[in-house]
Formats: C-alpha cells, sequence, structure tokens
C-alpha cells in the first residue's frame, strides 16, 4: 500500500485506517459522527493527497482539455477553477474532476479521483494528437483540505493571502505556514466551505504545515478527519463519488450534471449526449430519505409500490447533520420528482422512502 507523507501523523493520532485507491488511508479518528459535526459547525482537515494531479502545458493545452472535458474551459482566466468531467466514446464518465487555470491558454492542472489516476491518464494520453506537454505530478504532490465555516479565519495567521476574499473556486499561490508557492484553493467537497491547499513535500514541508495547522488551531477546535466523515458530509450536499452516483454507465445528464455540459464546444460523445437531450432521459440520479427505518445501500433495488423494479440506490447513509436516513439513486423519470413515493427493497421487504430535494442539509 503506498502512504502519504502523513501516514505517521495517522497512526499517531490513533486513526482506524484502511486501504483505499491504493493508499493507507484514515477513516476516522474520533468517530465518523463526531468529526462531521466538527467540520459542518468549526473546521476539520483531511488528507487528500492520495488524489491525482495533471499538468497540462503548451498553446494546445487548452484544445486538448476542450476535446476531453464536458464543461467549457475557455471561460477559465488564470486563478480560476472548474467542476467538470471527461465523457468516455459512449457518453457515459471516465470520471469526474476540477480543472485549474495557471496561466490562461498555457498551463493548465487537473484534479482526477485517486482510484482513476492511471485510467484517466491513458484517456487523455490517448487524446492527445497535439503533442501538449503533460506530467503526472500525483506522487509528489500533497493536498490537504481544511474545511469548515469557521476554517478560512482559523487559517488567517498562517499565510499572506486574504483568504476570506478569495472566492468560490477560485485559487491563488502564496506562503502558507513558511512554505512557499502553496496553491490555496477555494474548493471542497463538503459545502461547508473552506479551502484545500496543494504543495511539494519538499524540505519537511508536509510535516511542517500539518504541525502549524493543528499549533494554531487546535486550541480553536480544528479536528482531522478521516475519510468515512468525508463521505456522509459529500452525500448530504447531494454531490456525486465517482464508482457509486456516477461511472462509465451513467450519463453525465441522468446524473444531474447537465449544468457542466456545454454544447457550445465539441468534446467525446457530444453528439451522443446531445441526442439524449433531445429525446430526453429515462432515468435520472435523485435524493431520498428513508420513511421506515433502515438504510440503503449501493446496489439496493429501488421499486415502486408494486413491487417492480424502477431503480437502484448508488450511496447511502445515516445523515448526521438531520439524524435521519439518506440517500442517492437512479429512478424512472416518472418515479423522479420531489415527494414521489419509492420503495428500497431490503431483504425481501420494502422499505418506504421519498424523494427529496437536494441538498439534504
Amino acid at each position: 500500500m503506498k502512504q502519504t507523507p502523513f501516514t505517521q501523523k495517522h497512526l499517531d493520532l490513533g486513526a482506524k485506517m484502511a486501504p483505499f485507491a491504493g493508499y493507507n488511508m484514515p477513516i476516522s479518528y474520533s468517530g465518523i459522527n463526531d468529526e462531521h459535526a466538527a467540520v459542518r459547525n468549526n473546521a476539520g482537515v483531511f488528507d487528500v493527497s492520495h488524489m491525482g494531479e495533471f499538468m497540462l502545458k503548451g498553446p494546445g493545452a487548452l484544445d486538448l482539455i476542450q476535446r476531453v472535458t464536458s464543461n467549457d474551459a475557455s471561460k477559465l482566466t488564470a486563478g480560476k477553477a472548474q467542476y467538470s468531467c471527461l465523457p468516455n466514446d459512449k457518453g457515459g464518465i471516465v470520471d469526474d474532476l476540477l480543472v485549474y487555470c495557471i496561466e490562461e491558454n498555457k498551463v493548465y492542472m487537473l484534479v482526477v479521483n485517486a482510484s482513476n489516476i492511471e485510467k484517466d491518464w491513458n484517456w487523455i494520453v490517448q487524446h492527445n494528437t497535439g503533442n501538449v506537454e503533460m506530467h503526472n505530478i500525483s506522487d509528489k504532490t500533497c493536498l490537504l483540505a481544511i474545511q469548515g465555516p469557521n476554517a478560512t479565519a482559523m487559517l488567517q495567521p498562517l499565510t499572506n493571502v486574504d483568504l476570506a476574499g478569495l472566492k468560490y473556486y477560485t485559487f491563488t499561490k502564496g506562503t502558507f505556514a513558511g512554505v512557499e508557492n502553496v496553491l490555496i484553493s477555494a474548493t471542497g467537497y463538503t459545502g461547508a466551505g473552506g479551502v484545500e491547499i496543494y504543495f511539494e513535500d519538499t524540505a519537511g514541508a508536509a510535516s511542517k504545515i500539518w504541525d502549524a495547522l493543528f499549533a494554531i488551531g487546535g486550541p480553536k477546535g480544528l479536528k482531522p478527519i478521516g475519510l468515512g466523515a468525508r463521505d456522509t458530509l459529500r452525500l448530504e450536499m447531494g454531490f456525486c463519488l465517482y464508482g457509486n452516483d456516477i461511472d462509465d454507465n451513467t450519463s453525465p445528464l441522468e446524473a444531474g450534471l447537465g449544468w457542466i455540459t456545454k454544447f457550445t464546444k465539441d468534446f467525446t460523445a457530444r453528439p451522443i449526449i446531445e441526442a439524449q437531450k433531445q429525446a430526453g432521459i429515462k432515468q435520472k440520479l435523485v435524493g431520498f430519505e428513508m420513511v421506515d427505518k433502515g438504510i440503503a445501500r449501493h446496489d439496493y433495488q429501488i421499486v415502486d409500490a408494486a413491487g417492480k423494479e424502477i431503480g437502484r440506490v448508488t450511496s447511502g447513509t445515516q445523515s448526521p447533520t438531520l439524524q435521519k436516513a439518506i440517500g442517492l439513486g437512479y429512478v424512472a423519470l416518472e418515479h423522479a420528482s420531489p415527494d414521489s413515493e419509492i420503495f428500497i427493497s431490503v431483504r425481501d421487504k420494502k422499505l418506504k422512502a421519498k424523494v427529496v430535494k437536494l441538498p439534504f442539509a
């Protein structure tokens, strides 16, 4: 198993560890509910250094990104980031990702899911017909997400960057905890506010930044957070998780990602996805709350009142914020409206649930 530069820190803190995307990663420290509440109400630190980062450079960089991603990266100016996806040849999704514009038309960073690094790299290389300079910097890039309503105020003494002035989905480079050339981004996967910081672990930078974070934030309640709470936090916001809610067989339109699918440009499988839009989708990713007692799990069948299969669960959990069971799943379009009654098939039982608007919390 691979390690991040913070693995020993997690072990020293007594984190419950487990394999994830080939890495030994912390699942929880003080417990998922406690960590979830810390991020929703205060601030927490996630080690997400297992994520992948690719640098694309040169005059053809934007053209390549435009051809392989669904969103319109030509709208990006230096210091702006964008959520997007890589459609495959059949109109499914290779991966979802973030596109960072470092230098307009010339230098971009793509941030991809840990489990898809090799797959995404090969996919983009396959479409790199214009000899764009590509660098996979995943193994040497550290990434910490400091999330929560109090995160930016807590971290401000550590940097010369005006964190409160960073608008959502913008970023800048600056000094952080005495480490130079840190990319500080107003992004995250929790819906709770905060920043994500990217840097290289040179001259002990990782340890220096981690220790500085907890020296200043620890007395104010800053906590280390594992992947367990990362999942419950993102699910409460209705954010998709690759491999669960989206994959090679789901279309961006079905997944509610029409807003990042721009038909004003050419991209992989555009004719297929555009035809789907014109014909109308047959299933849709929806949020639901359990009415009956029980938790819906990934791949459970969703049925109608008569017991006929109408879809499947993609994600489900007990929401720590709402204190009720919630989930995401694909259902036939006629069952996708808010307040629609659906049933989750659990061991020969039909548990009642209802479709709700996202986000949950």
